[in-house]
């Protein structure tokens, strides 16, 4: 079997451990120490956040969609799939170097779907932007950290803890969705979803194919009409 090649290394912001950037022929991977935190061939469940996300909106002829975590661009790819050609989507990175890879040795990856007009790509932590003002976004596509239950940074909790969801809820428009990937089931963070009053539905969603890993999928939808 070809060996993995090292291409790059990069420290996370805050204290959260470094990512490598591994190649092997035409696949590409990124890890944290012993765990890989995304796949080129394994991008099915990225995909899915952003298809189920956009499909709750899919009535609304100029959307802005907010995703947080740009990683290899699949959940990115899929929502300019679905979204009309007035949308705007903005899109969050913490690392620096993960934009670098994106527009470097990852470009492949990619396809140009960074020069697409109706994005824009801002290195800076998605609670931010969640936080600027209030009904502000129809969707809110997160992909940070693994879910929930995280494997980085402590303080990517906020995303997911009771604050941060009243956050969130605060910056959708009415009728709006947030949608949450994790890479598995979390009966505390379902309970915090409901108790911030938004309507949720759990989906389960292949990494590859249909016996890929099993990923859950929140979508948490904002009462009203936009």
């Amino acid at each position: 079997m070809t060996p993995w090649e090292h291409l790059d290394t990069a420290a996370v912001p805050g204290g959260g451990g470094t990512l490598r950037l591994l190649r092997r022929g035409t696949e590409y991977s990124i890890t944290l120490g012993r765990n890989e935190l995304m796949n080129s061939r394994r991008g099915g469940s990225e995909e899915a956040l952003a298809n189920l996300g956009c499909a709750r909106i899919a009535a609304r002829k100029t959307p802005r969609v907010l995703i947080g975590g740009l990683g290899m661009g699949f959940t990115l790819r899929a929502a300019l799939q679905a979204l009309p050609s007035e949308a705007a989507v903005v899109v969050a990175e913490l690392v620096p170097a993960v934009v670098a890879w994106a527009r470097g040795p990852l470009a492949v990856v990619f396809g140009g779907i960074l020069d697409d007009p109706r994005v824009s790509l801002q290195e800076l932590d998605v609670a931010r932007l969640i936080g600027e003002r209030p009904s502000a976004w129809d969707a809110i596509l997160l992909d940070v950290d693994n879910g929930p239950d995280g494997l980085t940074r402590a303080s990517n909790d906020r995303l997911y803890d009771a604050a941060g969801l009243a956050a969130a809820r605060t910056a959708l428009r009415p009728g709006g969705v947030l949608a949450v990937w994790s890479a598995g089931p979390d009966r505390t963070f379902s309970r915090r979803l409901h108790e911030t009053g938004l309507v949720v539905e759990e989906v389960a969603a292949r990494a590859h194919g249909k016996r890929g890993i099993r990923h859950v999928i929140w979508l948490a939808a904002r009462s009203g009409r936009a």
